[in-house]
């Protein structure tokens, strides 16, 4: 079981990668434009980080 949830969530950082960091690298904005969009991502990441800390804890507990 955590294999399998250690490998979506692996692809969801992946697609996360690809999809929203590509363009704050490749953003013709201006530097506070493609700030505050790495912020967002940032953020998207570390909501993904904690969602996979409170599934792999309930799972620790059954």
């Amino acid at each position: 079981m955590r294999g399998l949830l250690y490998v979506l969530f692996a692809i969801l950082y992946l697609l996360t990668t690809f999809f929203v960091l590509g363009p704050v690298l490749f953003a013709d904005g201006s530097a506070k434009e493609r700030t505050l969009t790495l912020i967002v991502v940032l953020v998207i990441y570390a909501a993904i980080t904690v969602w996979l800390r409170i599934i792999l804890k309930r799972l620790r507990r059954r």
